[in-house]
């Protein structure tokens, strides 16, 4: 078993510019960690620099209490799967699993246990003699995990481990990766990822690192929580537009007045309000803000029925996405954005059809002009 610590971590390359900022990281014994974000984010970094292959420019990483900055990667008890699989095409299935083992002098009869208890948790005993050539996307992957698995290490590294593999691939490998952890109860897992999907179904905790336009926090942690911390209490407008799909939706407006209730906001280019119970604290009336709200919160109504009290929107359908057991309603918004709804799969809303929406207040998030959110007064997924 093995924890991970990072205090101050910062990696920077030769320009001097910082990919990895400020990174303060506490991951326990048996817990799922998943570092998610957009891509070039720093994400594959920070794990290439606990795996050992990226130098550490600043800061400490230590793994089980060991200082590991100068530690060489073979000597960190960690062990990584590649995006690539990075297999040996020369080598059979029971080889390339057994490599690792007997580069460290393992006795033959271990080797051979250990390689043939991993295939058969990984369901590969019957390729054992294959070449990776005559294995599928997803069987190479299990024999990468594999490899990792036979040395019995403290801590798994997994990078972008599923997106070579198709979408079918892609979920049945994840629950596989999933009933692994659960069956190595005692090692951690620090596994990365741009998919929220994954994330959200495999990680105790994620780790969501900033990255774009905004340099100052480029390569720093956005948040770090529980899944549905992250989904129902984003701490920034990035956050909340990055976790969920669809995305969040914004609407921008004015504050209207503040009381102990909550805050008033008027949305821009229209007369309507909502009330949204946040704390005022910090803020003031007129001032600019952004209402956000999901697309599965928002609630269709009769329009006939709705009052302006009711916090109902007015839209008119310009597109209707239908999946099935649910569709997704694309609505105008005044000033040229989009309003996204989630409403059952057998709609009968069609294109310059008009809706209403009422906005459950519970439900609401508030950003201010520099990204972050205010304070909720009642916990958002008390109405999910």
């Amino acid at each position: 078993m093995a924890s991970i610590s990072l205090r101050g971590v910062q990696k920077a390359y030769g320009d001097g510019a910082l990919v990895i900022r400020d990174v303060d990281l506490e991951i326990v014994e048996n817990e799922f960690c998943v570092f998610l974000g957009p891509s070039g984010c720093g994400k594959s970094t920070l794990l290439r620099m606990i795996a050992g292959l990226e130098d550490v420019t600043d800061g400490d990483l230590s793994i089980g209490g060991r200082l590991v900055n100068d530690v060489p990667a073979a000597q960190r008890g960690v062990a990584m799967v590649f995006q690539s699989y990075a297999l040996f095409p020369h080598m059979s299935v029971f080889e390339n699993m057994a490599f690792g083992l007997k580069l460290a002098k393992t006795p033959k009869d271990e080797i051979d246990r250990k390689v043939r208890e991993a295939a058969r948790i990984l369901q590969l005993e019957a390729l054992l003699e294959r070449r990776p050539k005559a294995l599928s996307g997803g069987q190479r992957q299990r024999v990468a995990i594999g490899r990792a698995i036979v040395r019995e290490p403290g801590v798994f590294l997994f990078d972008e481990p599923l997106s070579n593999l198709d979408a079918t691939l892609r979920g049945q490998t994840r629950v596989e990766i999933a009933r692994l952890h659960k069956q190595f109860a005692k090692a951690s897992v620090v596994y990365v990822t741009h998919d929220q999907i994954e994330a959200m179904t495999l990680a105790d905790k994620i780790v969501l690192l900033h990255a774009g336009k905004d340099t100052e926090r480029y390569g720093s942690i956005a948040q770090i929580g529980a899944p549905l911390e992250l989904y129902h209490r984003p701490k920034s407008r990035f956050v909340a537009g990055f976790i969920g799909s669809p995305r969040m939706n914004f609407l921008p407006g004015r504050i209207a007045s503040i009381d102990p209730q909550g805050v008033l906001v008027t949305l821009d280019h229209t007369a309507e309000s909502v009330r949204v119970p946040v704390s005022g604290a910090g803020l003031q009336a007129a001032q600019p803000v952004t209402l956000g709200v999901r697309p599965e919160h928002l609630e269709f109504v009769d329009t006939a029925s709705a009052t302006p009290a009711d916090d109902v929107l007015v839209r008119t359908v310009s597109l209707v996405e239908q999946l099935g057991e649910h569709s997704y309603v694309h609505l105008d918004q005044p000033g040229g954005a989009v309003l996204i709804a989630k409403a059952p799969g057998n709609t009968r809303l069609a294109p310059g059809d008009r809706a209403s929406l009422r906005v459950p207040r519970l439900a609401c998030h508030l950003f201010t002009e520099d990204g972050f959110a205010a304070a909720l007064l009642e916990p958002v997924e008390h109405y999910a």
